[in-house]
């Protein structure tokens, strides 16, 4: 039961005019006035960081009526946070989004994504805003590729040795390719879930490690390099 105060109580009643809806925000397709929870459809992202800031996560859901039916969470930088993630994974999907927002999610990065991506979501930032039908669940695992790995890139640099490409989408970098000046223009990468899928269809380490072999840029001779570091050594 509300209580009013004497004040409120005394004063007399004056007729509220039109009565304007929240702004339509897009929602898969559709402009959409939402006003509950189960309004709320959308995929998207959210980025976060803890309060030391020694990682980052990237929380992705998919969310069906106010309900989230998909996520997928990425963690770089900090190693107790992959567990963490773990337990996010298994008990976001079938939370609504405002149980969301309110579940401890341990870490303090996912916690911060959890409430950026909450954010985008109820004022139709969302990924899937203009999506007829939205995205199907199942989208978190085709942003990982085939290779079910999430996109990292580590480059390392010195004014005094220059750069070193440590890890790039493709995957592991073994070789880096420099023209005659010494700079950069190719390289040589190992793309390690191809390389474990290999290994379980019975491929020997050896075999699957030379399949998953890639180069991107100028990197033969051919196409002008002089010469090849191995990033984490030379």
């Amino acid at each position: 039961m509300i209580q009013y105060s004497q004040a409120v109580e005394a004063m007399c009643t004056v007729a509220k005019g039109p009565k304007h809806g929240p702004a339509p925000i897009p929602e898969e397709g559709l402009w959409v006035q939402a006003k509950e929870i189960k309004d709320i459809s959308a995929y998207t992202h959210g980025v976060g960081w803890c309060a030391p800031q020694q990682g980052a996560c990237k929380l992705s859901l998919n969310v069906k009526n106010g309900i989230i039916e998909e996520a997928l969470v990425e963690t770089i930088g900090c190693s107790g946070m992959t567990h963490s993630a773990a337990m996010a994974a298994e008990i976001l999907p079938g939370k609504t989004i405002l149980e969301a927002l309110n579940t401890d999610l341990v870490c303090d990065a996912i916690n911060t994504a959890m409430r950026e991506l909450f954010l985008q979501i109820v004022y139709g930032r969302s990924q899937s805003a203009f999506s007829e039908n939205g995205l199907t669940v199942g989208a978190g695992m085709e942003d990982l590729g085939k290779g079910a790995r999430s996109m990292v890139g580590t480059m390392y640099g010195t004014k005094a040795k220059g750069v070193r490409y440590l890890e790039m989408t493709e995957g592991y970098c073994t070789k880096m390719a420099l023209d005659e000046e010494d700079q950069v223009i190719g390289y040589e990468y190992v793309s390690l879930g191809k390389m474990t899928d290999f290994i379980k269809k019975g491929d020997d380490p050896t075999t699957a490690y030379n399949k998953s072999i890639g180069h991107y840029g100028r990197f033969s001779p051919e196409d002008g390099a002089v010469r090849y570091i191995d990033p984490r050594v030379e």
